[in-house]
């Protein structure tokens, strides 16, 4: 989606991806060396919130000199960043893109990432914690990767991609070894994701997501008011895991305060999964979305900004 010709082209943008606070792959997070101990923080780093998320990106903003974007977009808990910022920062964004999210989790999305939490929780190595350098909660997480996999995808891209398709058990197998070709597949992606993910950031960042609610009490008509930016939602009629009836929400909100908003629902088999996939679609509507934007306000004052950020390069 990103790169020279794609939806997002890096010939005519400057693009800014940055990794969360509270992750595990580059920004601080509970495996970072707390400065104080000189060990990692684990248990002592702090609750982290969505907005804190955002607060952080908007100084690497600040650290880049670019006063305006010409748009924030993004999936799922990245669909989240991009409501916060449109919500904190309405002067400095000139549209956004929140992609199969919602305004805040429904109670069955919190029990989803509970499981996955007390499966962490509950692993012997986990530790409370403060497992970095001995033996890593490494079933706890594969698990909750397992349960969260699920949720990714739908019954009907299920049963196109395994069926009850089954492995010949081998004479040494277990009564209970994964058969079937759907156990093997979970299996493989609970293992893999232990190689490149850690158990406490799973635990912080989906608690964030958890306490992320854009509403806190406001009303539909006021949780956008005073937001300056051009939207566009976009979700996926197969995705269980954040219906449309939540994208459908945003755009309600939207309409409600007066921002200007479109809404897509894409045609797909995939589930959640599909806003990583459905690339074709939407690669045509981020395009001429952005387009749109472009077309729609060339004051000279956002056109310096712009090529203020292609300067920094």
């Amino acid at each position: 989606m990103i790169g020279p010709g794609k939806a997002i082209d890096t010939e005519r943008y400057f693009v800014i991806c940055s990794n969360v606070i509270g992750g595990c792959t580059g920004s601080t997070g509970p495996s970072s060396i707390n400065p104080d101990t000189g060990k990692p923080y684990g248990s002592d780093f702090p609750i982290i919130t969505i907005p804190d998320m955002v607060n952080a990106q908007r100084y690497l903003v600040d650290m880049l000199g670019i006063e305006k974007l010409l748009c924030v977009l993004g999936g799922s808990m990245g669909g989240m960043q991009t409501l916060q910022w449109i919500v904190s920062y309405p002067e400095r964004v000139r549209s956004a893109i929140p992609i199969a999210t919602t305004m805040k989790h429904s109670p069955q999305q919190i029990a989803l990432d509970e499981v996955g939490r007390q499966s962490i929780i509950g692993d012997a190595n986990w530790r409370g914690g403060d497992y970095y350098g001995q033996s890593l909660p490494a079933k706890g997480l594969a698990v909750a990767r397992m349960v969260g996999h699920i949720t990714y995808m739908s019954d009907i891209s299920m049963n196109e991609k395994f069926g009850r398709r089954t492995r010949k058990p081998t004479k040494d197998s277990s009564k209970f070894e994964p058969v079937f070709e759907v156990e093997k597949y979970l299996e493989y992606r609970g293992d893999d994701f232990v190689k490149r993910f850690d158990a406490n950031s799973y635990l912080y960042i989906t608690k964030a997501m958890d306490y992320f609610d854009l509403l806190d009490s406001k009303s539909l008509s006021d949780v956008f008011k005073g937001v300056r930016a051009k939207v566009m939602v976009i979700a996926f009629k197969s995705d269980w895991l954040y219906p449309s009836y939540q994208s459908k929400e945003i755009v309600k909100a939207c309409k409600l305060s007066g921002v200007e908003t479109t809404y897509c629902e894409v045609s797909s088999s995939y589930g959640h999964d599909a806003f990583l996939l459905r690339v074709d679609e939407e690669t045509h509507l981020i395009k001429h979305f952005l387009n749109s934007v472009q077309n729609g306000n060339n004051s000279k004052g956002t056109l310096v900004h712009e090529a203020r950020a292609q300067n920094n390069r």
